[in-house]
């Protein structure tokens, strides 16, 4: 198989949980966000994993957590989300547009509180067309969620979660979109679509969210971002290409 279409198998991984990248090229946002921070993320390293490719590990010398409390918890939250939306030859992955870091000023803001949604009882798992009824805060479900990916890790391969190959990351995320991960208080296919749908967010949100680093997502897709005017352009009978704008630039 040619890495372009390896690749491509793995950008469209679990791809029927319910989202597509282009309904989120306007840069919607998934909830308010306390304390951001928008300072640029500090050039990733790699380390070669063991079947012989690269491993890209983020960094925090320039940017500071504001959920997470330990490096490990984010850690492996970064490789879940680099396996759900990976570096190929179009462009960087999920670490290289910061999307761990968009995720936890999410999961500190009223996103991962809730704190804007009905959350008394009576609860029930209902149906799926429901949608949320969990008694447990976003950020609950998501160091639920992590801690219980690193679980299945150490009780699958003996190993830490962002230490194993790529494959058996994928096995244990398929195994959390099938539903297969004992959770407390809510189903793992939950926590799944949370984070996909986080980190599809935090790829193509405006990148003073702090995701989107340098606008990538958006140039993968020839997205102009946010333009003051299209006049100049808009009687052009030829294809524009357009360098796109954030809402944190002067225009």
């Amino acid at each position: 198989m040619a890495e372009k279409d390896k690749n491509f198998s793995r950008r469209d991984f679990l791809k029927t949980s319910g989202i597509a990248t282009g309904a989120l090229i306007g840069g919607g946002i998934i909830g308010g966000l306390i304390g951001a921070n928008t300072n640029k993320q500090d050039t990733a390293k790699d380390t070669s994993d063991s079947s012989g490719g690269s491993k890209e590990v983020s960094s925090t010398s320039l940017r500071g957590l504001t959920f997470f409390k330990t490096m490990a918890d984010f850690e492996i939250l970064s490789q879940a989300t680099e396996r759900i939306f990976p570096e190929d030859d179009l462009g960087p992955g999920a670490i290289g547009l910061g999307v761990p870091y968009f995720i936890d000023g999410q999961l500190a803001g009223s996103y991962g509180e809730n704190s804007k949604e009905y959350m008394q009882a009576p609860f029930a798992e209902g149906e799926p067309t429901q949608g949320y009824q969990s008694r447990l805060k976003r950020n609950e479900i998501f160091m639920q969620g992590i801690r219980a990916m690193q679980k299945e890790a150490d009780s699958r391969f003996k190993a830490s979660f962002v230490d194993l190959e790529g494959e058996q990351m994928d096995e244990i995320l398929t195994a959390f979109q099938e539903n297969e991960i004992k959770l407390r208080g809510v189903e793992s296919q939950l926590f799944f679509r949370l984070l996909r749908l986080a980190t599809l967010e935090g790829a193509y949100a405006d990148p003073i969210y702090g995701g989107n680093e340098n606008m990538d997502a958006w140039r993968m897709k020839g997205f102009p971002g946010h333009q003051m005017a299209y006049i100049k352009d808009i009687e052009s009978e030829d294809f524009v290409e357009i360098e796109p704008k954030s809402l944190g630039m002067k225009h």
